[in-house]
């Protein structure tokens, strides 16, 4: 038994003892390209029940079985943040789903907007790439991802308790709204919405300025492609309201 430095995401719930079968994907990328063999170890989460070490106890070309053996680390829940965005080109997509996952975000809310330019979003492949970047940077918490929705209707619905930082990028170079509530102390529930390569349109800043939940913040004095907006906002909310202090 060698030290573990695979790490697997499993559907499966995880405990003492517990035997995991895994699917032909899971089984060939342990025994046909990693090349494990029984009594190997991997480490595995399953987004409720922490990491756990378990052991090869059966090692087949197109499945196995692998049988938990001790908890490595409990679960670690993120700060209650959701991700508003707009989807844009495939691959742009795809890394603000990963970094938003590697950062730390609850919940990934695709909206479609007046603007938004993306070809049609395949919700199970970005679901994919949150559990890649939760196994590849050490989380035991798989982000949810939604499947897209108009803005407005998201609106709609919003909780009246949970905030948006709304990035407007018509307030390049303006000070931010956000140090006036960091003072607050307990930062509650929030979102960070990131608008459309094209920005919103005029009815949708209308929605959103009339929202008394939504806090409208400048993310320094230039204008960022939407990616760098959600990697910067994530990374300034956590900064100062999340759990990186």
């Amino acid at each position: 038994m060698g030290n573990a430095k695979i790490r697997l995401f499993v559907d499966q719930p995880l405990g003492a003892g517990q035997v995991i079968a895994l699917n032909e994907a899971q089984a060939n990328y342990l025994f046909n390209v990693m090349r494990l063999g029984v009594g190997a170890s991997v480490l595995l989460f399953d987004g409720q029940n922490g990491e756990w070490r378990a052991e090869v106890a059966e090692a087949g070309k197109r499945k196995g079985l692998l049988v938990c053996a001790a908890q490595t680390a409990p679960l670690r829940m993120p700060p209650d943040l959701w991700l508003l965005f707009a989807p844009i080109k495939k691959a742009r997509t795809d890394f603000i789903v990963e970094k938003a996952t590697e950062l730390g975000a609850a919940r990934v809310m695709p909206v479609q907007t007046r603007f938004t330019n993306a070809d049609r979003i395949r919700v199970d492949k970005l679901r994919a790439h949150a559990i890649e970047a939760a196994e590849q940077c050490g989380g035991t918490f798989v982000p949810q991802v939604d499947d897209v929705q108009p803005l407005a209707r998201v609106l709609a619905d919003w909780p009246a308790e949970r905030r948006i930082l709304w990035c407007n990028e018509h307030l390049a170079g303006c000070s931010s709204a956000l140090s006036g509530v960091i003072a607050g102390g307990d930062p509650g529930s929030w979102a960070v919405l990131i608008g459309p390569e094209g920005g919103f349109a005029q009815e949708e800043q209308d929605l959103l300025a009339a929202m008394p939940q939504v806090v409208q913040a400048s993310l320094g004095p230039r204008i960022l492609r939407a990616d760098t907006a959600a990697v910067a906002a994530l990374t300034l909310w956590q900064a100062h309201l999340g759990d990186w202090g």
